[in-house]
């Protein structure tokens, strides 16, 4: 017991500042979703459809942050400097390309948007606010592959205060560009895509000045930024990121497919679904910030060849996971109607959001424990199989269920997130199984390798 205890506190230790940039980088979008709710339903609808879209593509950048993450976190546990040093510059030529990949292919679905048949009101203003979501794709995805190489170093608390300082740009800029304060026009949904473009251009400038002059990471900064790129750095980041792509993919995708049923039964239910979803994402951030230093913690006990110590790291960091969603779960259910009231004063609207977020507080704990496991997964390499497994549990289980709950038994929008929630629990069951599985094995590797050595 007093060895999970001292893991947890070097987990927690860890996860502090990683939560806290995953928040802070939620905090931009519901900072849109209150801000933009106060403007109107129809305009709320219209967020929530552009970041349905806008995330849908943003996963694929997310497999890359992961494997930055750990491969760093490898090469950082044996000790490698500057193999660290050659992800870092690598990655950030993949970052660019994947940013401006994205731009452009979301710009190029603007015009198009109304083959996903939502409410015309809807389709008409989402464009407006999507163009700038789409754009700020490029700093951002370069932004957060730096943090993701900063974490994985054991520096994450400069980053985090540079992610907090975007917030607060994006708040006032808000503040100014949709209601039109300060003499300048209301741009309404325009002025929050130019707000979250503004304040993530101004987190990557800062960042990389960060990485430039820090004294900490000075044995990790590549000596040569332009150069050959280096094959087997780029392969070996491909073979964690595409996987990792994959299962968010499969997960985001998932939620995106749902956003689009719910826009069949009006602006209300999709505005309310985008409360219940940004509300969902935001507290999810906790555990997935204890995921991210437990797969940190674990890739650096596998590099240095310390696989027994994943046990109490992993089983620690699940027992936070569970008693921070619990508390969340609670508060929800208890607060419902009022988190709701936060975001409109559409009786209406209050009302079904109030029953979506009393769902949401029913799997937190399964989303938590879900993300605990994959993230020890990754730490281990362990992409391909539980890629299948989130596979199963959301497309082939999920979404069917969430259907037949909504359609044939007459649910509605809360059926179809009754379905994503037993989705989750099922993943992570199966996310668990895997990963004491694949423990085990590792461990009598280490351990058949280690007596051979000896003999």
């Amino acid at each position: 017991m007093s060895s999970v205890l001292s893991q947890n506190k070097r987990t927690l230790a860890l996860a502090l500042p990683i939560m806290a940039g995953h928040v802070s980088q939620m905090l931009l979008g519901l900072a849109d979703t209150v801000m933009i709710g106060r403007v109107g339903t129809t305009e709320l609808a219209a967020a929530a459809f552009a970041n349905v879209i806008f995330n849908t593509f943003f996963v694929a950048a997310i497999g890359l942050f992961i494997a930055v993450s750990v491969n760093t976190a490898h090469e950082h546990g044996a000790k490698r400097d500057q193999e660290a040093a050659e992800i870092l510059r690598n990655s950030l030529l993949i970052a660019v390309l994947i940013g401006i990949s994205l731009a452009i292919i979301l710009c190029a679905l603007n015009p198009i948007l109304y083959i996903f048949k939502q409410p015309q009101s809807v389709t008409i203003l989402a464009p407006k606010y999507l163009f700038w979501l789409s754009i700020s794709l490029i700093p951002a995805v370069p932004a957060l592959t730096v943090k993701s190489f900063c974490e994985a170093k054991n520096q994450p608390w400069s980053v985090l205060w540079i992610m907090l300082g975007g917030v607060a740009l994006n708040v006032a800029l808000n503040y100014i560009l949709i209601f039109g304060n300060l003499g300048f026009p209301r741009l309404e949904l325009i002025g929050a895509g130019m707000a979250t473009f503004l304040s993530r251009m101004t987190i990557l400038v800062l960042i990389l000045y960060y990485i430039k002059k820090s004294k900490r990471l000075v044995s990790s900064i590549p000596k040569k930024w332009i150069g050959r790129l280096n094959n087997e750095k780029i392969v070996s980041l491909l073979k964690v990121g595409l996987p990792s792509a994959g299962q968010l993919t499969i997960a985001f995708g998932s939620f995106s497919i749902t956003a689009l049923l719910i826009g069949q039964f009006g602006n209300t239910a999709l505005a309310a679904h985008q409360i219940a979803l940004t509300c969902t994402a935001l507290i999810f951030m906790f555990p997935l910030g204890i995921g991210m230093a437990v797969s940190i913690r674990v890739g650096h006990r596998i590099g240095g060849k310390d696989a027994i110590s994943c046990y109490p790291i992993t089983c620690s960091a699940h027992i936070a996971s569970f008693l921070i969603t619990g508390l969340f779960a609670l508060s929800l259910i208890v607060y419902s109607t009022t988190v709701a009231r936060l975001f409109s004063s559409d009786i209406y609207l209050v009302e079904l959001s109030a029953s979506l977020l009393k769902i949401v507080a029913l799997f937190l704990i399964f989303d938590g424990a879900q993300a605990i496991s994959m993230s020890a997964l990754r730490g281990l390499r362990d992409v391909i199989i539980p890629t299948i497994l989130i596979f199963f549990s959301f497309w082939i289980f999920a979404i069917p269920l969430g259907a037949l709950f909504a359609f044939k038994l007459n649910f509605g929008a809360l059926g179809l997130w009754i379905g994503l929630a037993s989705g989750l629990a099922l993943g992570a069951l199966l996310l668990t199984m895997r990963l004491i599985q694949q423990l085990r094995r590792i461990v009598k590797l280490e351990s058949r390798s280690n007596k051979e050595r000896l003999a």
